[in-house]
């Protein structure tokens, strides 16, 4: 029998769309909802489910930005044939992102057997939550937000891409929010360091969704509450990066850092108390 029902389904695929690409943590997120529904957080299945309906979130951003996706696709293979066609940014930006994931690949295989053990712990979210909301603040005011999407480096694509390794490690620590904040103090504007945290996240999500597949099939997950979570976790997904992109063009991430303060304190005091 599977871990997961198809309410819980649908419930996980709605928080993962909303907090996905929100920098509030959606592994964060998608623990504490597990922890109050009584699922076993640190159960492999339950680990696994939660990697693929990521990939519902990761579609969402392909259907979003297909003309972004399809314009750097061309460019990168017109490169690859022809020379005088790497001067452009989109082929540049086609092999930086490569690069760039190449990093949390390495570390997430190396180090698998402690990001489903003892770091899937909700003392971990915690404390993640917490500590990423005060980098993030700083980030926010440190960074000039003075360079665009046309000014990024290999640099920033290797420094972004590589912040994700926090989220990782740290569960609570937020992808998106690890990745926009090393942008933010690369001083890329705050539209630039959200589109760059959506375009690092593509092949890094995807890989990850794609390798777990089998081990939550093969550990309990259903396939029913995994085609459910993930068609819910596509939707509210897509809603959400299009609220992102228009709020981050006229606020800025405070609202998020003490939101993210606010749930860190109250999951503390909730583990403190054994209620979870």
């Amino acid at each position: 029998m599977s871990a997961i029902s198809i309410g819980q389904a649908v419930i996980l695929g709605a928080v993962e769309g909303v907090t996905e690409f929100l920098p509030i943590s959606s592994t964060g997120h998608l623990k504490i909802t597990e922890g109050l529904m009584g699922i076993p957080v640190d159960d492999h299945s339950v680990v696994g489910f939660s990697a693929v309906i990521q990939v519902g979130a990761i579609a969402a951003v392909l259907v979003y930005f297909f003309k972004d996706i399809v314009r750097i696709l061309t460019a990168w293979g017109r490169g690859l044939k022809d020379p005088d066609e790497r001067y452009h940014h989109d082929y540049k930006f086609a092999w930086w992102v490569i690069y760039a994931t190449i990093p949390i690949v390495v570390v997430g295989l190396a180090a698998k057997p402690l990001i489903q053990g003892p770091l899937a712990s909700l003392w971990v979210v915690a404390g993640s939550l917490i500590v990423g909301s005060g980098v993030m603040w700083a980030a926010d005011q440190m960074g000039r937000h003075k360079r665009g999407e046309d000014d990024t480096s290999l640099k920033d694509a290797m420094l972004v891409g590589s912040s994700q390794i926090l989220a990782l490690l740290f569960p609570g620590f937020s992808r998106s929010g690890a990745t926009m904040s090393t942008a933010l103090m690369l001083d890329l504007d705050r539209v630039a360091a959200t589109r760059l945290s959506f375009f690092l996240g593509i092949p890094a999500l995807t890989g990850a969704g794609i390798y777990e597949l089998k081990d939550a099939l093969g550990s309990g997950a259903g396939a029913a509450p995994l085609v459910v979570g993930t068609i819910v976790s596509f939707g509210v997904a897509y809603a959400s990066i299009a609220w992102l992109l228009k709020y981050v063009a006229k606020h800025s991430f405070n609202a998020f850092v003490v939101y993210r303060l606010v749930v860190g304190v109250l999951l503390l005091g909730l583990l403190t108390t054994g209620v979870l």
